[in-house]
């Protein structure tokens, strides 16, 4: 935690008044959250969680030997009709805790031996985290703190988290706004998202690993390929390497399946291919993008 008392009292204020007028993500749908109105993504005030857990399945510098200490919040601001935890993201299962709960979860975690505290689908959040954060650090959190996002962040929200986030680790969804706003219901998604990736990048740099290979601060960038290039998988590379750093860690994730409503659009009603995901993972190797993790494909 890089904030002095005074400077973290002050972004939980600014974090808050975000919400009597929601402006927090891109969305800007201005509901009154403060006052218990709904926004966009259905949030409220109180966290919805739906679950906390040492979680095994992350990148291998996030889960380490003894998991990745793993929030998961319910709710979205994405709406994507292909998602695999739209149970949780879309359908909203889970219970609401208080902040001074959520910062417990952070201690408990933390009890538990996790590596880091690994704050999943955390963007409507950002106010409660913040002052978790805070209660948590106040208890004795050191851990470092991941922000794991859809990358369809604000600016402004992302300032906000300078100094207390130590490892993003966004989604880069799109390069065409055709295909972000049919699967995800944002047009805009490419241009926020790549300026988000950038202020992340600004902020915490290349990933930095400890002496025994965990992640101490940096960047990661996930990456799903789609079914018929329908993810823009080169621009979204060149672009990493070009504009981000061509030492950025990029997960090339290759697990699609049609979960979800995504079978209502043909063109993803289907797993990809090996050819096709084979084809972008050469690309990582053209535009010299040599650190990260490749996934096994399954084929149909």
């Amino acid at each position: 935690m890089q904030l002095n008392r005074r400077e973290f009292a002050a972004r939980i204020r600014r974090a808050y008044q975000l919400l009597q007028d929601c402006c927090l993500c891109p969305r800007r749908c201005h509901a009154r959250r403060s006052r218990g109105q709904l926004g966009h993504c259905r949030c409220g005030v109180l966290p919805l969680i739906s679950s906390c857990t040492p979680h095994h399945g992350e990148e291998p510098p996030l889960s380490g030997t003894r998991g990745s200490g793993a929030i998961f919040f319910s709710r979205c601001n994405l709406n994507c009709c292909f998602c695999q935890n739209y149970p949780i993201s879309q359908l909203g299962h889970g219970r609401e805790v208080s902040v001074r709960e959520l910062a417990q979860m952070m201690l408990k975690l933390q009890q538990q031996g996790c590596h880091n505290i690994n704050l999943v689908t955390p963007t409507p959040w950002t106010p409660q985290i913040i002052q978790a954060v805070k209660l948590a650090a106040d208890g004795g959190l050191f851990l470092p703190i991941v922000y794991n996002s859809g990358g369809y962040d604000s600016l402004a929200q992302l300032r906000l988290l300078d100094g207390i986030v130590d490892i993003y680790l966004p989604d880069m969804k799109y390069a065409g706004a055709g295909p972000a706003a049919s699967y995800s219901g944002v047009s805009d998604y490419p241009r926020v998202n790549r300026r988000a990736v950038m202020e992340m990048q600004r902020q915490v740099g290349v990933l930095q690993l400890d002496g025994d290979g965990l992640a101490r601060r940096g960047l990661i960038i996930r990456h799903l390929v789609l079914p018929n290039g329908l993810a823009g998988s080169k621009s979204i590379l060149h672009f990493i390497a070009e504009k981000i750093s061509p030492a950025t860690h990029v997960s090339l994730m290759g697990q699609y399946f049609p979960a979800y409503r995504a079978t209502r659009h043909p063109e993803l009603a289907r797993r990809i291919s090996i050819q096709e995901y084979t084809r972008a993972a050469g690309w990582l190797e053209e535009f010299g993008l040599g650190h990260g993790w490749l996934q096994e494909c399954v084929a149909p």
